[in-house]
């Protein structure tokens, strides 16, 4: 790289304090989505919370929308990381299985509807389409499709398609992990077992003597 390059991308790189306030931007917004909701936030609300004028917070990000969609993504991110940690984890390929069902249905609950507050940011996610939720669902296949090529090396699960069948399986986690779907949930509680009751039904679908 030229010392031309080299200075133009130094000059690019945020630095170290730059990206201390974004976080600082970030975490406070949660903060406040967590208690006043995230429809009754404003950008304004962010900036006095920080001490700072809106204009500042603006230097940071163009819109409240972009604070948002950076929450959401450290949200997802957190669980894609606890799914690929059980995914890449100890035990047999149907015990993982069960594992990733039961995490999704858990962390659905735990991450939004604990706090019932950030329900109407997930939504939005959702029913705007948001970039941030195909990657996450990507994300979640892969976790998925790596579960079922070790399955199918070991000999446990049929020599099916494997993204095939991680869309799949994926698919029928949606009535326990869809925000808008467990809302209507008359009792969360048998969400748990809804969990169980498909990831057997799942594994018995790949089961190689099928």
């Amino acid at each position: 790289m030229s010392v031309h390059a080299q200075a133009q991308a130094q000059a690019q790189a945020p630095t170290a304090a730059a990206q201390a306030t974004r976080a600082a931007i970030i975490d406070t917004a949660e903060r406040l989505y967590r208690t006043l909701g995230y429809q009754k936030t404003a950008v304004a609300d962010i900036a006095r919370a920080l001490r700072m004028s809106p204009a500042n917070v603006y230097r940071f990000f163009p819109s409240k929308a972009a604070i948002t969609q950076a929450i959401a993504a450290r949200i997802l991110d957190g669980l894609e990381a606890a799914a690929w940690a059980v995914a890449r984890g100890p035990g047999s390929a149907p015990d993982r299985l069960r594992a990733l069902f039961r995490l999704l249905q858990e962390q659905t609950l735990a991450l939004f509807f604990d706090q019932r507050r950030m329900h109407d940011m997930v939504a939005a996610a959702l029913t705007e389409h948001w970039g941030i939720v195909a990657a996450h669902i990507g994300e979640i296949d892969a976790a998925f499709r790596h579960i079922v090529a070790d399955g199918q090396a070991a000999g446990v699960f049929a020599a099916i398609d494997a993204d095939e069948a991680a869309r799949m399986m994926h698919g029928a986690c949606v009535l326990f992990t869809h925000p808008i779907l467990v809302q209507e949930c008359q009792d969360t509680k048998d969400l748990p077992q809804m969990a169980a009751r498909m990831a057997e039904f799942c594994l018995r679908a790949l089961r190689p003597d099928c």
